[in-house]
């Protein structure tokens, strides 16, 4: 049964992609649910949302969650890269059953980790799926499900894009191995090889751009896959640079650019399973990876966009990295 068309279920609400779009669908005028652990009570009303208590690894908490919801933001992921052979799909298989049984809409924040080599440089939407990853081999189980679903009577919209930064935006290699959340910017580490482009995506962007084809979502096919063209850096150190431009306006001084530590990483990976699953992704730092924005162009006229200066600062300001001079 297709509910309320302006009410949606959001999943990883208090994450990176998850808050950004829960906050754009809120001020869009749509009515948001936002499912998160913990608390003290079953249900909050705060933000101009409403907060549910419940597991995403739940199912009948999920369903529960999304009745009357035409659509379901899968932005759910484990913390830390931990146990994603665990949980991703188990999480992504109640989505599934709560989207289908309320005839509801699912929205994927979609990666690059499912692509391996044989697909670069330039990556089209259905570009061959050949992992080289662990993780790339769940998220392309994950999106094989989700097609099934969209032949079973579910609409499914993936969203791929590059690296995220934003003001809020988690867990992501801009704050994990650029820079250094809540402390002074005074080095700056370049994870790539020199000369080796990288694709980045502003949250915000990611957001709106998700936002505006959840308004067009019935006139899109079942399993609708777009990816987003975000900021090319070219050779590898213009997110580096935006970025010591940023800290050099609001305190008059000039972070030193570094090659990010990878043999240290190396050392720690086998001690530590974050940095053990940041070091597999070295790979797309190594080559360059690039996604084309044709199909979303066509589809909502433009993609939003940024200009980078202002999204460096946002994210930087946001993390508690700038101090007035």
């Amino acid at each position: 049964m297709v509910g309320n068309i302006n009410k949606a279920l959001v999943l990883g609400a208090t994450g990176g992609i998850g808050g950004e779009v829960a906050r754009q669908l809120r001020d869009a005028g749509w009515q948001v649910r936002a499912l998160k652990r913990g608390g003290t009570t079953a249900q909050e009303e705060h933000d101009g949302m409403t907060w549910l208590r419940g597991d995403a690894m739940n199912r009948n908490d999920v369903t529960a969650a999304a009745a009357g919801c035409s659509v379901i933001v899968h932005a759910v992921n484990p913390p830390g890269y931990r146990r994603w052979n665990e949980l991703v799909l188990p999480m992504l298989d109640n989505t599934v059953a709560a989207a289908l049984d309320h005839g509801a809409t699912i929205v994927l924040p979609g990666t690059v980790y499912n692509y391996g080599p044989d697909a670069f440089a330039q990556l089209q939407e259905d570009s061959p799926q050949e992992p080289v990853t662990r993780k790339g081999a769940i998220r392309v189980e994950l999106e094989r499900r989700l097609q099934v679903a969209s032949t079973q009577g579910c609409r499914v919209i993936i969203v791929r894009a590059g690296d995220f930064f934003g003001p809020k935006s988690g867990n992501n290699w801009f704050g994990q191995g650029l820079i250094k959340p809540g402390q002074p910017v005074t080095r700056v580490s370049l994870p790539g090889r020199a000369g080796v482009g990288h694709q980045w995506s502003y949250l915000p962007d990611v957001a709106r751009a998700m936002v505006g084809l959840l308004a067009r979502r019935d006139t899109l096919e079942p399993f609708a896959r777009f990816h987003l063209a975000g900021h090319w850096d070219a050779d590898g150190q213009q997110m580096a640079k935006a970025i010591q431009r940023a800290v050099e306006r609001r305190t008059g001084t000039t972070p030193k650019l570094q090659a990010f530590p990878w043999w240290l990483i190396t050392l720690a990976a086998p001690f530590n399973p974050t940095l053990r699953e940041l070091r597999e992704m070295r790979y797309l730092w190594n080559e360059a990876v690039r996604m084309g924005n044709l199909r979303l162009t066509e589809v909502l006229g433009h993609e939003p966009h940024t200009p980078l200066d202002q999204a460096v600062e946002a994210t930087l300001e946001g993390m508690g990295c700038l101090t007035t001079r």
